[in-house]
């Protein structure tokens, strides 16, 4: 956001994908100057349902999509399918994430878009990968959560039933590491004129993001380092990371709490005796906020508040680096989006615009890359979403 040429101007996406995973990639690809085309059934995405609806877009598929061109294609329809071939000819990269088996049913898969565009970078993001005994089950963030092991680890941590996490980060693991894969394609097709198939498993790219799977792979759980913890705080709750054998000796080192423990006392006493010295100094003996800070600083002990969503909009440092911003809510006024998380020296990455409605470029797309006349236009109308109050066709 400093300027500049935008990093991937001039690239073709076409998005088929829903919900999350895909869809993420491709806002980044768009953040980054490429000419992203979300392309939905006559059905819309689902996410158009999610969140407060402004101008006819929900917050949930306005977030994901943002800044992205709309088209509206009936895949049921031989029209369509050849629609998204001619597409797809024209495409840098295309994202998908169907079950393993929909692009070839539609007459869609990558022996076919290769053999037509064979410098295209196909980004396929499924739960359980192309093929093996999975790769048909259906698979939305918290199965990926459930199955790597990250749900009954959180419940072991907080002492709980296994819950789901309050963020779909299975889903965007996957889109950035497939994000990751799309560039390092583009790069080789620089070299080689090929392009790649990409086949992404979201129980690959949970379980290569998880920096504490190698315990599992060692067998080393005695040897696991302690979570992080939630303390009560004059300054309200904070989090203090590393764990609590560091925050002692520190405590005792630096801010000189003394060892409430006799020198015969037990493991489990002696840790619940420290335990209740520690919460008592940050509860009591720091008397307000400003005491806990010096403490903390005092200590180089990393700490957070323990913000509420709406809380984080108010970091100062978020305001400084103007992590959300605002695009035009096609109802007359703004609303609040995340910005490109990418801080270049001197190129452009930003959010492009809000997301598009419904169909809304169908037109323009076909124009733009398929330089579209009225004959081409008429020939593919029947896989497009009808104009308002007309029937739509079905979906696939």
């Amino acid at each position: 956001m400093s300027g500049g040429e935008a990093p991937l101007a001039g690239l073709r996406v076409l998005d088929l994908s829903r919900v999350l995973a895909g869809p993420f990639a491709g806002r980044m690809l768009c953040d980054l100057g490429a000419d992203v085309v979300k392309v939905e059934p006559p059905a819309g995405d689902v996410t158009r349902l999610w969140g407060a609806e402004r101008g006819g877009i929900s917050g949930y598929f306005n977030q994901q999509n943002a800044g992205k061109r709309g088209m509206c294609v009936d895949l049921g329809r031989p029209e369509g399918v050849a629609l998204v071939l001619a597409l797809a000819e024209r495409a840098d990269i295309l994202i998908e994430n169907f079950r393993p088996d929909v692009m070839g049913r539609l007459g869609l898969g990558w022996e076919v878009l290769s053999a037509r565009n064979p410098g295209l970078v196909m980004l396929s993001i499924s739960g359980f990968g192309a093929d093996g005994p999975e790769s048909r089950r259906a698979a939305y963030a918290p199965i990926i959560h459930a199955e790597s092991g990250i749900m009954a680890r959180q419940a072991e941590i907080g002492g709980n039933r296994p819950v789901d996490m309050s963020l779909s980060v299975a889903d965007t693991n996957a889109s950035l590491h497939g994000l990751v894969a799309v560039l390092a394609a583009l790069h080789l097709r620089g070299r080689t004129g090929v392009g790649q198939h990409i086949d992404m498993a979201m129980i690959d790219a949970t379980l290569v993001t998880d920096d504490h799977v190698h315990f599992a792979l060692d067998d080393s759980y005695d040897l696991k380092n302690m979570p992080s913890e939630v303390w009560g705080s004059a300054a309200g709750p904070i989090v203090i990371a590393g764990d609590f054998r560091f925050l002692w000796r520190q405590l005792t080192e630096v801010m000189g709490v003394t060892d409430p423990t006799p020198a015969d006392a037990g493991l489990a006493e002696k840790i619940a005796a420290r335990r209740r010295a520690t919460r008592r100094f940050l509860e009591e003996t720091c008397a307000d906020r400003a005491a806990v800070i010096d403490a903390m600083d005092r200590m180089n002990i990393a700490w957070g508040d323990v913000r509420t969503t709406a809380g984080a909009l108010d970091l100062p440092t978020v305001r400084h680096r103007g992590t959300f911003t605002t695009v035009d809510d096609r109802a007359g006024g703004q609303r609040g989006v995340t910005q490109s998380p990418y801080r270049f020296s001197a190129a452009d990455a930003r959010v492009r615009g809000g997301a598009p409605r419904q169909g809304e470029h169908n037109e323009d797309v076909l124009a733009d890359w398929l330089g579209a006349d009225r004959a081409l236009l008429d020939r593919f109308a029947p896989a497009l979403l009808p104009a308002p109050g007309e029937p739509a066709g079905g979906g696939v």
